[in-house]
């Protein structure tokens, strides 16, 4: 009986003990440039993707484009970690083959044309120790524009030529890399 009382006593004590672990967790408030996902096809009822992205979205906030993504300079196309852009076959990205695969994503911002880049090093925090060795695709495309401003930058997939466009926007900025399965 008083081993009973003991065991019941021990798990009252550990079960306090965890429950005031649990809820003295703290979590970080929203991150201010928040992760955001794209795929192709776009609509949800197709499960089989061909394409996905994750980005993070950096919001302007009374800042230029040119401040956060310097033209002539590599950007990590976003905000926060490198893009990571997965393929689920192979495809022709800007007319480049690109094996099925997960890679980082980079560009480098023009006034004309962007040069967009598939890197095969992931998990990288911003464009800091980008490597060109570890490119598999670099494409040039042309930098269009919108009337409309866009305040978070925002990547997109539109059906285009029998395939689709990578579409990124951000300010007045449009860019679009064709991608072909």
């Amino acid at each position: 009986m008083i081993m009973k009382k003991v065991f019941t006593l021990a798990t009252l004590m550990l079960a306090l003990v965890l429950t005031s672990t649990v809820s003295a967790q703290e979590f970080s408030g929203i991150d201010k440039s928040p992760m955001d996902m794209a795929a192709y096809p776009t609509d949800y009822k197709v499960s089989e993707k061909a394409v996905r992205i994750i980005y993070g979205r950096p919001q302007l906030k009374g800042r230029s484009m040119e401040e956060l993504a310097p033209t002539g300079k590599v950007w990590r196309t976003g905000a926060n970690e490198a893009p990571e852009i997965t393929f689920y076959k192979d495809v022709k990205f800007g007319g480049k083959d690109v094996k099925a695969g997960t890679y980082s994503l980079f560009t480098i911002p023009g006034a004309d044309e962007w040069t967009v880049i598939l890197n095969t090093n992931l998990n990288q925090w911003g464009s800091y120790f980008y490597d060109e060795a570890s490119d598999v695709a670099r494409v040039t495309v042309p930098n269009g524009s919108d009337a409309a401003s866009l305040e978070e930058f925002s990547i997109a997939f539109k059906e285009a030529n029998g395939g689709t466009q990578l579409v990124m926007g951000w300010d007045k900025t449009r860019v679009a890399v064709p991608i072909t399965m």
